[in-house]
């Protein structure tokens, strides 16, 4: 494979191991590895941090392995997006692939076919292996466009990742603006997003990273590619996850795959599919950062239930 691959690791050995053996059937000739460093209040995670790392020497294949790896903790927000602009400093393009998220191994393929045909395309920001509409098929070609650049599984190019701003600081302009109406048009859409961006922009070096990602696509009126299949399953659910480590029923979690078929069917035109982005929008982003949060707390505090 001659496409880059990105790995973005921490302590979860058993989860990396799992996406460490997809990557290895993919065999490429490089591989760029992120991992954060142990948080010194919790006990026994520089051995989880050193456990995981070591499971990168597996690698039994023609392969320039280059490591990025952090000696103390930097958090979820700071290491991955330092990560990346390390690794787009290095390459034009690259696959990216975190510890908990398992790749059909069609997606590889999938993805350095398109990151090759759209390479100076501007218009289009990241290609996606997450597909979340459910069996719902929205198009006879391999692939549609979404404004939503899901990030269990992607790739993209230097030149979009250029945009990228940890600290969001166009949000204070575009809330002025209103610019969320012009992209978003529904008001429930356009109030749950403003809500998103607006706790990201109050504490941008706090849990999250791709929201920052997905702001910079649409500051620049950028499209993403979405499979017609869903090439990706995530199973980062349990007590070590960052962001889902309740039991909060997220129906796209751990979702089921399927291959793409090849030849890639390419679309004859460049437009949103407007129907699968409304379906998006009301079914995966309903659960808000807001909503996150307040599982968190309930769970921290021991609270029966949450005042919404």
């Amino acid at each position: 494979m001659q496409t880059p691959i990105t790995f973005i690791i921490f302590n979860r050995s058993q989860k990396t191991e799992k996406v460490f053996e997809a990557i290895r059937q993919a065999k490429p000739k490089k591989l760029f590895v992120i991992a954060d460093g142990p948080r010194s209040n919790r006990e026994g995670e520089a051995e989880k941090c050193e456990e995981t790392r070591a499971i990168i020497e597996r690698v039994d294949w023609e392969c320039e392995v280059i490591k990025n790896y952090a000696d103390l903790n930097l958090g979820c927000a700071k290491r991955v997006s330092s990560g990346l602009d390390w690794v787009f400093n290095n390459v034009e393009e690259t696959i990216i692939l975190e510890d908990d998220c398992i790749p059909h191994p069609t997606f590889f393929r999938f993805s350095e076919e398109l990151l090759e045909k759209y390479r100076y395309d501007t218009r289009i920001a990241t290609i996606s292996a997450q597909n979340v509409q459910f069996g719902r098929k929205r198009t006879n070609y391999s692939y549609y466009f979404s404004r939503y650049n899901h990030c269990w599984g992607w790739a993209s190019w230097r030149r979009a990742w250029q945009h990228y701003d940890l600290t969001m600081k166009l949000w204070k302009e575009v809330q002025e603006e209103n610019l969320l109406h012009d992209i978003l048009i529904d008001p429930k859409a356009v109030n749950s997003w403003r809500r998103i961006f607006q706790s990201v922009y109050d504490n941008p070096t706090g849990i999250t990273w791709d929201y920052q990602w997905t702001f910079a696509c649409w500051m620049q009126g950028s499209l993403s590619i979405i499979p017609n299949v869903n090439l990706i399953s995530n199973v980062g659910v349990g007590a070590d996850a960052t962001h889902f480590n309740s039991k909060q029923k997220f129906s796209f979690i751990n979702m089921s795959m399927e291959a793409i078929e090849f030849p890639l069917k390419h679309p004859l035109f460049i437009v949103r599919n407007i129907e699968a982005d409304i379906f998006t929008q009301k079914t995966v982003y309903k659960a808000t950062a807001l909503d996150i949060l307040k599982e968190e707390l309930k769970k921290k505090l021991n609270y029966s239930t949450v005042k919404k």
